[in-house]
């Protein structure tokens, strides 16, 4: 088969690695240079330093030659360039083919989901999302890790999970594609929440206390938007929360610990070459929060230091208890 994953980022790359083995795959990055790098060394230093790719992977520059051969596209672009790619791809693209997303946020403005983005673009084509606790580099490094495939036809979950699963990485189907999609997207900003701890030295007792009520925050909202309770009980819910709440190479944490420990924002996002997506989805949940009337106090703190409300100190005494609130929330 042949399979084209749009993003050379980290997460890109690896998936590519991983259907390599078994597909005709071709990866696009914008960077020609990455490309070219991926083409002649086999590398790709910049977000995966360190591993050596399949070396028959490809990779292009060339978005129309790289979406015109497909039989499955993987898209792994952030959530903010997700909709003008697939705009820049809808001319080539093969029709009635799977279109994946690997993007973990949700589109400013519009609120809507990626899987609902590839919809208003790409009609006709069936669309599903990859999700779940998966770190990149530890992927590559050959660790053990499960990822779900999210569609709302089982039949093509199931033909693609066929296509996905490779070695140690275990893919799971599921139908809730909306529960999926959204637990993959609101943990980041929980995350932010557990990095501003980590920075403030609070304690993991506090890291803990914040975690569990962000699942609470994110269960609530997701059932709200249409989702499954059971969904944010699962691997896309509570496990992609976890693993991204405490790993060092998660870079929502790595953004809220930098926070916590007095820098700005800006400075913070100049140093990354990687895209945290929670920054921008903290405001999109306060938004959607409002829209629903949904409570959500950790994700509205995170909201406030992201856009310069408060600093995170500030922000960790607002996450106390407040009296006549002692219920846990649930």
């Amino acid at each position: 088969m042949r399979i084209t994953v749009l993003g050379g980022g980290s997460w890109g790359t690896t998936v590519a690695s991983l259907v390599a083995a078994r597909n005709r795959t071709t990866l696009w990055a914008r960077n020609p240079e990455t490309a070219a790098e991926i083409n002649e060394h086999h590398t790709n230093h910049c977000y995966l330093p360190g591993f050596t790719l399949p070396a028959k992977l490809r990779a292009t520059s060339d978005l129309e030659k790289a979406v015109s051969s497909a039989e499955v596209l993987i898209v792994g672009v952030p959530s903010h360039a997700f909709r003008s790619t697939l705009e820049l791809s809808k001319k080539v693209v093969h029709p009635w083919i799977p279109v994946i997303s690997l993007s973990k946020g949700l589109e400013q403005g519009s609120l809507l989901r990626m899987t609902q983005v590839i919809k208003e673009v790409l009609p006709g084509h069936p669309a599903a999302t990859l999700t779940g606790p998966n770190i990149a580099k530890e992927i590559m490094a050959g660790q053990a890790a499960a990822s779900v495939i999210a569609t709302e036809d089982l039949t093509v979950a199931a033909a693609l999970q066929r296509v996905l699963r490779r070695g140690l990485l275990r893919v799971y189907t599921n139908h809730d594609v909306t529960g999926c999609e959204l637990g993959g997207a609101l943990k980041n900003v929980i995350a932010v929440a557990c990095g501003i701890a980590q920075g403030l030295s609070v304690g993991d007792n506090t890291r803990a206390a914040v975690m569990t009520r962000g699942l609470a925050e994110l269960t609530r909202l997701g059932v709200a938007m249409g989702g499954e309770a059971a969904t944010f009980a699962g691997l896309t819910g509570m496990g992609d929360l976890v693993v991204t709440c405490i790993s060092p190479h998660s870079r929502n944490r790595w953004v809220g610990e930098q926070l916590g420990m007095g820098r700005t924002l800006d400075e913070i996002l100049g140093d990354m070459t990687m895209v945290a997506e929670g920054v921008k989805t903290a405001v999109t949940v306060h938004d959607l929060a409002a829209e629903l009337g949904v409570e959500m106090p950790v994700c509205e703190e995170v909201y406030r230091v992201v856009t310069g409300k408060m600093d995170a100190a500030q922000a960790y005494r607002g996450l106390g208890v407040k009296p006549g609130h002692e219920a846990e929330p649930g």
